[in-house]
């Protein structure tokens, strides 16, 4: 499994954890704390509590993911990627 993938799926986990109520408990915060909390204010107008810690997840694991595909493509020679800067 690839570093980017562990990295990924560990961030996923935790903000499922979180979600589920499992992962650190309050008053820590924590994105997936954060989602759940927010799922009581979607359906009064304030979609805005849930929504930004989910964009915050995901623009961290897909991040993580491209950054560590580019260093794969740079120190690994094999993986036949072309380098173009």
């Amino acid at each position: 499994m690839q570093a980017s993938s562990v990295f990924g799926f560990s961030i996923l986990t935790l903000a499922a954890l979180g979600f589920v109520g499992l992962g650190i408990q309050p008053p820590t915060p924590e994105w997936g704390t954060m989602i759940t909390e927010g799922l009581a204010y979607a359906l009064t107008g304030q979609w805005w509590l849930g929504f930004f810690p989910g964009l915050g997840i995901f623009i961290l694991a897909v991040s993580a993911n491209l950054i560590a595909d580019r260093l794969r493509d740079i120190y690994d020679p094999k993986s036949g990627a072309r380098m173009s800067i």
